[in-house]
C-alpha cells in the first residue's frame, strides 16, 4: 500500500509538469529509459468498492516527460554506489543518456568523447583523463570486467547510458589512474513493453541492423532480448570490420523486497587489416601521406570473442536496510596477426634513415590473448537518524580475479618481412606464410584484487552534507611461467563537503586519493634489487552546480589540482642485470590542474543542448631527467594532453513537422605525441536530421561535414598520428511495434 501511494504521488507530480503517457509517442521521447517508468497495482474501478475484490495483474504504466528527459539524468550511483541527486554529489560527474547516444549515431565510445569535459582520445579505446592516460579504468554496471579489453573499442549497442566520474575513484573502486573512470550501464529487462527494429546503411558500404525486445512474461517475470550486426569497410587501406552481438536477460521479482536480474552478452568482432596504427607525420604534425595509409596487409586481422554473464540480487531487509550482491563472469579471447612499422630504412647506406625515400621496415606479430575474469561485489546500505542528523552508511567489499594467457610470435626483416614504401604502396609483395616466426614464449598471469570499503553520507541539515569514505585494497599477482609473485596493499580515503543554499544551487569541495600498482613484469624485472611501490595520486576539487529555469538545464563548474607521485621511471645509475642497482625507481611526480565547465538540458521547449569546455595543464615536476618519464618528452608537454577542449551538441525540435535537427562541434587544442611531434588542433562539425511517422523514425547523420583532415591524437614517431574519420553519412530506419 505504501509503495502504491508513493507511485501515485509520483504520477501526480509528473502530470503537473505536462508529462504525457506513453500512448502518445511524442518525437521528443522515442527512447523509453527505465528511469521513466512508474509501476502501479491497479484495481478495476467497478471492483474497487468490493471488500473481496481481487487484485488484477499489475499494470506497468510508462510515463514520459518533456523537460529533462533528453540529455539530462539527475540521479546517478557511480559516485557513491547509492542513488544520489547529482546536485548533492560533491564531485564532478557526467551522465550521457541513451537519447544522446542515439542522436549522435554513436556506435562506440570514441564517438562520445566530444560530450565529456576533460576527456580526449589517446589510442584505440584509451583516453586522456584530466591529463593522465587511462586504458583500464573501465567498469560495467559498477564492477570491473571489460569484454573489449586489449585493443578493441567498446561498442554501445547494449549500453543504456555512460557515467563518467571525474578525479580519483579508488576510495570505492580500487586501483586506477587519478583522472577519473568510465562506467557503462547496460540495458536490463523491464516490464515496460518495447519492441524496436533498426536498419542502417551509410558510407564505406556500411550496413547493419538490430532488434531489441523487452517486456513482461508473467506477473513477476520480465525479459529482454537484443541482437545486433554491422559490417563496413574503412577509410584506412586494407581495413574493414564486422561486429555482432546478442544480449538479453531476465528480471524476476521474487517478492516485494527482493528482485533478481540476470543478463548475458555474447560479442563477436572481426576487424580486417588490424591492429591499426597511425599515419607518419613530420615534426609539425603534417601527414606525409593520405590519412588512408595503413602499414597492415590485407591478410592482417584482429578477431575477438567475448561472453559476459551477470547476476544482480537486490534485497530490502527493512525500509532502511538493503543489500546488493553482484556477480559478473567474463571470458574474452582475441587473435591478432599484423604488420607494424619499425622505422625508416637507410636506403643509401650512409647511416641516415629518414622519410625522404618513404621506405619503412616492418615486423610481423602473431598474438593470442585470453582472459577469464570473475567479479563479486556486496554492498550493504543502512539509513538511520542519530544525534539529530540523517545518515546513510555504506559498507561493502569486492573481489576481482583475472587469469590471462598470452602467446606471441615475431618476425622482422631478417625473418623475411618485406618493406613498405609509403609513397608508392607495394602491398601484397610480402607473404606471411614464408616468415620464419620466432616464438617469444608464453606469458600467463593470475591477479587477485580484494577490497573492503566504508562510506558515510551525513546530512547536517537541508543545506549542508558530507560524504566521507575509506577503502583497503589488497592485490596479489602471479606469473604462471616463472612462479614469481608479488603482493601489496593500499588505503585510499576521500571526503567531500556539499553546501546547497537553495535547491537550484550547490557548492562542493572534495579531497580524494588514488593508487595504481606497478605491473607484474616491472616488479619481476627488478626483483633482486627491491620492489616498486604503487603510483599514488591525490586531488583537490572545488565546484559549483546550478539548475536554471526551474530545473530545465544544469551547469557544473569545477576547478581541480591533481598530484601523482611514485611514478616509476628508468634509473640512470643502473649498469645492467645483477648489479644490485634497480632498473626502475619511484621518483617521478606529475601535476595536473585545470577548469571544466558543462551545460546540459533544455534551453527552451524545443531546444536541447549539451556543451562543455575544459582547460588543463599537465607537467612533470620531479624526475631524474625531464625526458625520462613515461609518456612525456619534456616538463611542459605531457603526451596527448590538450590545453583546451570544447564540445557542443544542440537539438531543435520542429513539432509541426514531427522532426528534429541537430548540430554538433568538437574542438581539441594542440597536443604532442609520445616522441614530441606536434598534433595540430582541430575543429569538427556534425549534424543530424530526424523525422517520425507514428511508430517509424528516420534519422540521417552527417559527421565531419566539411571533410576535415586531422589527427585525433599522436603516438610514436615510427607509427605516426591516429587519423580522424573523413566525412561520413549514416541513414537509420527504426520502427517500434
Amino acid at each position: 500500500m505504501k509503495s502504491r501511494f508513493a507511485y501515485s504521488l509520483i504520477a501526480l507530480a509528473l502530470a503537473q509538469h505536462s508529462w504525457v503517457f506513453a500512448t502518445e509517442k511524442p518525437l521528443k521521447n522515442d527512447i523509453d529509459p527505465s528511469s521513466d517508468t512508474v509501476q502501479s497495482d491497479v484495481i478495476p474501478a467497478d471492483d474497487a468498492s468490493e471488500p473481496d475484490a481481487k487484485l488484477v495483474t499489475p499494470e506497468r504504466i510508462a510515463v514520459h516527460g518533456r523537460a529533462m528527459q533528453m540529455y539530462v539524468d539527475k540521479e546517478t550511483t557511480v559516485g557513491t554506489k547509492t542513488a544520489i541527486n547529482v546536485m548533492e554529489l560533491p564531485q564532478s560527474v557526467q551522465v550521457l543518456t541513451e537519447q544522446l547516444i542515439v542522436d549522435q549515431a554513436a556506435r562506440n565510445i570514441t564517438d562520445l568523447y566530444r560530450s565529456i569535459a576533460g576527456v580526449s582520445e589517446f589510442s584505440y579505446s584509451g583516453v586522456t583523463f584530466r591529463g593522465f592516460r587511462d586504458d583500464a579504468n573501465v567498469f560495467y554496471d559498477g564492477v570491473r570486467g571489460d569484454p573489449y579489453s586489449g585493443f578493441s573499442v567498446p561498442q554501445l549497442f547494449n549500453v543504456q547510458r555512460v557515467e563518467v566520474l571525474k578525479g580519483p575513484a579508488s576510495a570505492l573502486y580500487g586501483g586506477g589512474e587519478p583522472g577519473g573512470m568510465i562506467n557503462y550501464v547496460t540495458k536490463k529487462p523491464t516490464f515496460v513493453e518495447s519492441k524496436e527494429l533498426k536498419l542502417s546503411t551509410g558510407s564505406e558500404d556500411m550496413i547493419g541492423g538490430s532488434l531489441d525486445l523487452t517486456g513482461g512474461l508473467t506477473q513477476n517475470l520480465a525479459y529482454r532480448f537484443g541482437a545486433y550486426y554491422q559490417q563496413e569497410d574503412s577509410f584506412r587501406n586494407n581495413a574493414d570490420s564486422q561486429n555482432a552481438e546478442v544480449a538479453g536477460g531476465l528480471l524476476y521479482e521474487i517478492s516485494d523486497d527482493t528482485k533478481l536480474t540476470t543478463t548475458f552478452d555474447i560479442i563477436k568482432q572481426d576487424l580486417g587489416g588490424n591492429r591499426l596504427r597511425g599515419v607518419p607525420v613530420d615534426d609539425a604534425g603534417n601527414f606525409l601521406v593520405a590519412p588512408s595509409y595503413n602499414a597492415n596487409e590485407k591478410s592482417d586481422f584482429q578477431k575477438m570473442n567475448a561472453l559476459v554473464l551477470q547476476s544482480i540480487l537486490d534485497h530490502q531487509f527493512t525500509d532502511n536496510f538493503s543489500v546488493k550482491t553482484q556477480v559478473r563472469y567474463l571470458n574474452n579471447d582475441s587473435d591478432q596477426q599484423y604488420h607494424e612499422s619499425r622505422g625508416w630504412v637507410d636506403v643509401n647506406g650512409d647511416g641516415k634513415a629518414n622519410s625522404a625515400d618513404g621506405t619503412i621496415k616492418r615486423e610481423y606479430r602473431v598474438q593470442s590473448r585470453a582472459n577469464d575474469e570473475i567479479s563479486l561485489t556486496n554492498d550493504f546500505v543502512y539509513a538511520f537518524d542519530a544525534l539529530g542528523f540523517e545518515h546513510e552508511f555504506l559498507f561493502g567489499g569486492d573481489y576481482h580475479y583475472v587469469e590471462t594467457e598470452y602467446h606471441y610470435k615475431l618476425a622482422t626483416s631478417k625473418e623475411g618481412v618485406g618493406n613498405l614504401n609509403i609513397f608508392e604502396l607495394n602491398y601484397g609483395e610480402t607473404n606471411p606464410s614464408t616468415y620464419q616466426l620466432k616464438d617469444m614464449d608464453t606469458d600467463g598471469t593470475r591477479a587477485n584484487r580484494y577490497g573492503i570499503y566504508v562510506q558515510e553520507h551525513l546530512h547536517f541539515n537541508e543545506q549542508w552534507s558530507l560524504i566521507a569514505g575509506l577503502r583497503f585494497s589488497q592485490f596479489d599477482d602471479y606469473d604462471k611461467k616463472t612462479g614469481f609473485s608479488f603482493s601489496d596493499n593500499a588505503i585510499t580515503p576521500r571526503a567531500g563537503l556539499n553546501y546547497r543554499p537553495i535547491d537550484s544551487m550547490s557548492f562542493y569541495l572534495n579531497y580524494s586519493e588514488s593508487f595504481n600498482p606497478a605491473s607484474l613484469s616491472d616488479q619481476e624485472g627488478i626483483q633482486s634489487d627491491g620492489a616498486l611501490d604503487p603510483e599514488t595520486g591525490n586531488q583537490i576539487e572545488l565546484g559549483m552546480k546550478n539548475e536554471w529555469l526551474d530545473g530545465q538545464f544544469m551547469t557544473t563548474l569545477a576547478v581541480y589540482r591533481i598530484e601523482k607521485q611514485n611514478v616509476a621511471q628508468a634509473n640512470p645509475l643502473d649498469t645492467g642485470d645483477d648489479d644490485g642497482i634497480p632498473a626502475l625507481l619511484n621518483l617521478g611526480e606529475v601535476e595536473s590542474q585545470g577548469v571544466e565547465w558543462t551545460l546540459v538540458g533544455d534551453l527552451t521547449d524545443n531546444l536541447t543542448v549539451t556543451a562543455n569546455y575544459a582547460y588543463n595543464e599537465t607537467e612533470v615536476v620531479k624526475g631524474v631527467t625531464n625526458d625520462s618519464l613515461t609518456n612525456t618528452f619534456d616538463s611542459k608537454h605531457f603526451a596527448n594532453t590538450p590545453r583546451h577542449q570544447a564540445g557542443i551538441w544542440t537539438r531543435y525540435d520542429i513539432n509541426a513537422l514531427d522532426s528534429a535537427i541537430a548540430f554538433g562541434m568538437d574542438y581539441v587544442g594542440e597536443q604532442y605525441s609520445l616522441d614530441g611531434q606536434t598534433v595540430k588542433p582541430h575543429t569538427i562539425f556534425d549534424m543530424s536530421w530526424t523525422t517520425q511517422w507514428d511508430q517509424t523514425q528516420v534519422r540521417l547523420n552527417l559527421k565531419n561535414i566539411f571533410d576535415k583532415e586531422y589527427a585525433v591524437s599522436g603516438f610514436s614517431e615510427r607509427n605516426g598520428h591516429f587519423p580522424g574519420e573523413p566525412r561520413n553519412i549514416t541513414l537509420e530506419l527504426s520502427h517500434k511495434f
